[in-house]
């Protein structure tokens, strides 16, 4: 069951016994009494009617009976390596990261190098917060065992499922590489002032703003025919750096994506030879706010719009399931 709820409806969930993967606002997270349930801040979701904002609702995901035994833990910026040496034999690890935090810079930039990370399905997403809110709220987590809130720490639950259930995660992006200049970089980082178009030193910010680049479409790289987004986050005014959501690295090559004519209609040709409801599902919030998807269906996956989605490593612009 995956749907948007009213804190009383959620509320009773969790005193039933249910055992809860959560997203909302964290005025309605932090008055959820304790209980088997881990969740992160985020207004924006995906519904059968279409793409809504909302902060008087809860998405509930509610893991079913093949989930046999879990445990919830919290990693901090020391141990969070050590997320895979917790994988139950037969499981998936479910991860909600806090964005902007250490411990999202250090999964992003180390998390493939991690002994036994790639053992199991390790899902999640990023928390954020309303765009719109000139408060700046803190992006958070909670930890629904001891209803601890953190803006420093993950939230991990990890699952063991039944024999002979396996789980298995898929991703779905819509982006491709074009066939636009190489794009490369010497070291792992989420911002840069320099970069090598075609093999040569260029200012990053100066080329961007030179050919006119639409900052909407991520760079791509093709890890063996998987496309993998990296999403422009901003040029720094008070600088000559570029920033982006999530890290690139050495020894890639990138290219800036193809455009596409129609979100909507491209993620409806996407999903249509998915007819299974996944247990979880998560979509990126830039995918949201370019494509206008307020009021609009993408698909019929339901899902949290996104600071980031996690299928093993971090990525952006992209659906996790």
């Amino acid at each position: 069951m995956k749907l948007l709820m009213t804190l009383e409806e959620t509320s009773d969930l969790i005193l039933s016994g249910k055992r809860l993967l959560l997203a909302g606002s964290d005025e309605l997270l932090k008055q959820l009494p304790k209980g088997t349930w881990v969740g992160g801040t985020i207004p924006y979701f995906m519904t059968s009617s279409g793409g809504i904002v909302s902060h008087n609702r809860i998405q509930v995901t509610v893991l079913r009976d093949e989930v046999n035994e879990l445990k919830i833990m919290t990693y901090d910026e020391f141990d969070i390596h050590k997320i895979p040496t917790n994988y139950f034999s037969n499981g998936f690890t479910f991860i909600i990261i806090p964005a902007f935090s250490e411990v999202h810079q250090i999964f992003a930039k180390d998390c493939s190098s991690w002994a036994g990370v790639f053992n199991q399905p390790l899902v999640g997403w990023v928390s954020g917060s309303d765009l719109k809110d000139q408060t700046f709220a803190s992006p958070s987590v909670y930890n629904g065992k001891t209803l601890e809130k953190s803006n420093n720490k993950v939230i991990v639950l990890h699952a063991q499922l039944h024999e002979p259930y396996h789980a298995r995660t898929n991703i779905i992006n819509l982006f491709t590489q074009g066939q636009g200049d190489s794009i490369s970089f010497l070291k792992t980082g989420f911002e840069f002032e320099k970069c090598y178009i075609n093999k040569q030193e260029v200012y990053l910010k100066d080329y961007l703003i030179n050919n006119s680049i639409d900052l909407k479409l991520p760079i791509v790289a093709d890890y063996m025919g998987a496309m993998i987004n990296v999403s422009f986050r901003d040029i720094d005014p008070n600088s000559k750096k570029v920033r982006f959501y999530a890290p690139v690295f050495p020894g890639i090559e990138y290219r800036l994506a193809n455009a596409l004519d129609n979100y909507e209609q491209e993620f409806k040709k996407a999903l249509k030879d998915h007819t299974k409801e996944p247990l979880f599902a998560c979509n990126c919030v830039l995918n949201f706010l370019y494509a206008n998807l307020e009021g609009k269906k993408a698909g019929s996956i339901l899902s949290a719009m996104t600071f980031g989605e996690v299928a093993y490593m971090l990525l952006n612009q992209t659906m996790v399931y």
